[in-house]
């Protein structure tokens, strides 16, 4: 082992240390990001197929179908599910999505993955990584063929502050240490959540965002962004395009080891300077999306409120995050 690997695995095991973040089982082995290359991706191990335009988007004129640099939005009737379905059918795909069920969230696993069986990637190769402290907990859940669950082992955190900015350390380094020799895609969702309708091919893409439903109709000035110039993730009056949510986003393994990387590494300069940004890594994610353009956006059916009701303009409801308690399911609120 050279000497800038041994650097760099006392840099990460410090910031680790620090953070209460992972036991020995969360990481078996591989190498980790380097803090002072912020561009350090590893090599591509697996191309993943091109990737079609979703349908005629067109069919769809009450709302935004194509951003400002030329890339779908894709909402319902802007695509044909069928046509997409078989275009990739024979092309021996493999989905990883990550799910975090940390406390009192493990309350929400069980309908999550019943939900998902239905709905995500039905007839695909899909691995999803559960992430949590009560491993004992995770639930039987039936899955097709081809279809698969693996448990990580994560420690107790007293703050959900650090649950969600602990995501982003974790699957980087999943897709660094087991993911970028086997599967094509990763989508990196909440676990607070149920599927309920048709979430498919039409999603794939290098990098996706999702349109939160809070901020997709709102003026940039509205927008949640870190407003403190002291943060990594802080965003000028004049910079944004949309809002994403941190609640559903993914794209080929490339890109959000990428994403995931600067994000770890942002989190830990403001945390060397005693801030977190106002939305933790959501916050991360849409100063990185501003800078490093999603090649796909997704509309707000992809991740709905279900305390919110349902707009004209959102003709299916895909996937949404459930009514909760926060003050009695988050640890510090």
């Amino acid at each position: 082992m050279n000497l800038l690997k041994i650097k760099t695995r006392a840099v990460i095991l410090l910031c680790v240390l620090l953070m209460g973040l992972l036991y020995s089982s969360v990481r078996q082995s591989g190498r980790v990001i380097d803090p002072f290359k912020q561009n350090q991706i590893s090599p591509t191990k697996r191309q993943p197929p091109m990737l079609p335009m979703p349908g005629n988007a067109t069919s769809r004129t009450d709302v935004l179908t194509m951003t400002s640099w030329s890339v779908p939005v894709v909402w319902e009737g802007t695509f044909n599910p069928v046509l997409l379905d078989s275009f990739y059918q024979d092309k021996s795909l493999t989905i990883a999505a990550t799910v975090f069920a940390q406390g009192k969230y493990i309350r929400f696993l069980k309908r999550f993955l019943e939900t998902m069986e239905q709905h995500f990637f039905t007839g695909f190769n899909v691995h999803v990584f559960v992430y949590t402290d009560q491993p004992n907990e995770v639930p039987q859940v039936k899955m097709a063929s081809g279809r698969q669950l693996t448990v990580k082992t994560v420690p107790t955190l007293n703050r959900w502050q650090d649950i969600s900015a602990s995501r982003m350390f974790l699957i980087q380094a999943l897709i660094d240490d087991e993911l970028l020799d086997y599967a094509d895609f990763i989508f990196c969702l909440d676990v607070d959540s149920e599927f309920h309708g048709h979430w498919g091919t039409e999603s794939l893409g290098d990098l996706v965002g999702v349109l939160h439903p809070g901020y997709y109709k709102a003026q940039r000035s509205a927008l949640p962004y870190e407003r403190r110039p002291i943060s990594k993730a802080y965003m000028a009056p004049e910079e944004g395009d949309f809002y994403y949510c941190g609640g559903a986003f993914g794209g080929n393994l490339q890109e959000v080891q990428r994403l995931s990387q600067n994000c770890t590494i942002n989190f830990w300069d403001d945390r060397t300077k005693g801030i977190e940004a106002v939305w933790q890594e959501e916050s991360h994610i849409n100063r990185y999306m501003w800078l490093n353009k999603p090649s796909k956006i997704l509309s707000p059916e992809y991740l709905w409120q279900d305390i919110a009701a349902r707009k004209p303009e959102i003709h299916i409801i895909r996937f949404f995050g459930v009514v909760k308690n926060y003050a009695e399911i988050r640890p510090n609120v």
